[in-house]
Parts: C-alpha cells; structure tokens; sequence
C-alpha cells in the first residue's frame, strides 16, 4: 500500500474539532450507506490487539477493517514478548515495519500505547485504556447523529460510575455547543478530577454545559438521551463491599420516562439487566442500545480511514 502520513488515536484530545466533527459524520455516513465499492485501506495490514475481553470492539475493528480492504492481524493476551519483557517501545517499533495500524485494548496506563506511538510508520488505536475509552465516545456520538441529526443542542444524562466510557462521553460531547451533558454519579465513583476540570473548561469554550452530581435528586425533565453503562468491570472489584447499596439510586428504572418521555436509552454493553438497567427499559421501544452496538463497526471504519490518511485531516467532506 501507498505510504501515508498516520494519525494515531490514543485519546480525544488527540483530535481538533474539526476531526471530532469529521470522524462523527463519517460513522454516521458509513452507518446510513455502508461502504459500498469503496476499499481505501486496500493492501493496509490491521493488527489487533486485545489483552482484554471484548465482543463489539474487536469485531467492530476486524469487520471494518476487512470491510474497507486491510488484511488482519490478531493478537491474545498472551502473544507479544511483552509478556516476557520486552519494552513498549521495543514493540512499538518492531510491529510499525510490518503493520500500518494498530488496535490495541489494554486496560491499563495509555502510556504503554504512547509508546507503540513513538514512531512515524504505524497508527494506534486505543480501543479502551483505563482512562478512556475514545471510540466508545465516537461511537456514542455517530449514534446520537444518526437518530437525530444532529449532535449540537441535545441533552444527555449519564447514570452510574464515572468510568473510562463516562470519561470520554464526557470529554467528547462538551466540545459541540449547546449541549448539557449531566452525570449522576454514586458518591466516591465520580468521574476523575482532571477529567472533570478538563470537561468544564471545554464546555465554558464550547457553550456546552456540564455538570455532575451525587444524587438522584432534583433531577431535571425533558432529556433526549438517558446513558448508563454496567456498574462492575469484569475483572476488577470495589473495596466497599456494600457498593451495590451506594449503586442502586442510579440504576436505570421506566419512571425516568415520566419526566423524559421522548428519550432514548442507550448503553455501551454488555448490559447486566437488573443492575445498572432493567429488562424493561433495555429491551423496550426506548432503547437503541443495540443500533449503538451495531455503530461500533461504522464509526470503527471511519477511524481506521481516518488514522491512515484515507480521510482529510481537517475534517473536510471524505
């Protein structure tokens, strides 16, 4: 394949406005008609990566990427000489002679991605860190574009642990004006400070308006999208080990469709009914948790375009 300039895609902050805007618009366009003839990434070599468990990531990633061309590469948890000590930036430089993009799902310090990212000949996708997970928020907005038309001006309500999905919701939507993004979040698993602080100085930028709160309390009517995502990472634990008392308030339950009753419920997934979200609202008329799902794929597509060239890198019309 042609050599071109790579875009790596470690955190949101990587992205102008004007790729935010671009990589949003092209999901949604790969998501309203597919990608028909058209293999931009033909002759592109994709590895991925997953060092965690994952079912719509990766598949999105492999099918999108298959999709617009590239031949595949996958790794398991247990098959790169990280394991046995090789550094990051060993890595890095190795897998970037002889692939040109990366999609990688550790879990842990997105320094260890910076690292692959060292180098000019090969892009990095962080397909989920500890503190964000970007092409969840990309994926997030490409669906709220594609349901309304629009992303400016809608009003969200995130319930539930300010996770790396909250963190990137959060990091993404308060850069579009006119938005009010409101988190209720549990008392102590509120999203991480600098998050928070960098979330309020874009939307005091932006004119978004953002906020978060520790209660269920005063909860304002009329939202367009009501969001929550599974209370327990697997894999990981809380150390209150009454947790599930102080989560409860804030689980997604039909009555906040008496206040909102032309909101969407979405869902990052996998969902864990009768926690975070009931069988009712899940499976209901309201939900579009799983077109969400599906969106993964196109907004992958896009990224993967985005990250090798194939698409402007001011966010212009592909």
């Amino acid at each position: 394949m042609e050599r071109r300039p790579v875009r790596h895609l470690i955190s949101l902050d990587d992205l102008t406005d004007a790729d935010l805007r671009h990589l949003v618009e092209r999901g949604a366009r790969f998501s309203a008609d597919g990608a028909g003839s058209a293999r931009p990434l033909d002759g592109a070599v994709t590895g991925v990566y997953f060092a965690k468990t994952s079912t719509r990531t990766r598949t999105a990633f492999s099918a999108g990427a298959l999709r617009l061309g590239s031949s595949l590469v996958t790794y398991g948890p247990g098959d790169l000489q990280i394991n046995t000590g090789e550094t990051s930036e060993d890595t890095g430089r190795v897998l970037s002679r002889m692939l040109d993009v990366l999609v990688a799902r550790t879990a842990g310090d997105p320094a260890e991605m910076r690292a692959w990212a060292a180098q000019s000949r090969m892009a990095v996708v962080n397909a989920m860190s500890a503190e964000e997970h970007p092409t969840q928020a990309l994926t997030d907005l490409t669906t709220m574009l594609r349901h309304f038309g629009r992303v400016e001006g809608l009003r969200v309500l995130y319930l539930g642990e300010g996770n790396n999905t909250a963190a990137a919701l959060a990091l993404a939507l308060t850069r579009y004006p006119g938005v009010e993004f409101e988190l209720r979040t549990p008392p102590g698993y509120g999203l991480a400070a600098p998050i928070a602080r960098k979330a309020a100085r874009q939307a005091g930028a932006s004119g978004a308006r953002f906020r978060e709160l520790h209660t269920m309390e005063d909860l304002d009517p009329d939202f367009d999208v009501v969001y929550t995502a599974r209370w327990q990472t697997t894999g990981t634990t809380k150390a209150d080990p009454d947790w599930r008392r102080v989560f409860a308030p804030f689980q997604v339950r039909e009555e906040l469709w008496e206040t909102s009753p032309k909101a969407v419920f979405m869902h990052d997934l996998p969902a864990h009914r009768g926690d975070e979200v009931t069988a009712e609202v899940l499976d209901g008329p309201r939900s579009i948790a799983f077109d969400q799902a599906e969106n993964k794929m196109h907004s992958a597509m896009a990224v993967l375009e985005w990250c090798l060239g194939a698409g402007p890198a001011d966010g212009g019309p592909a």
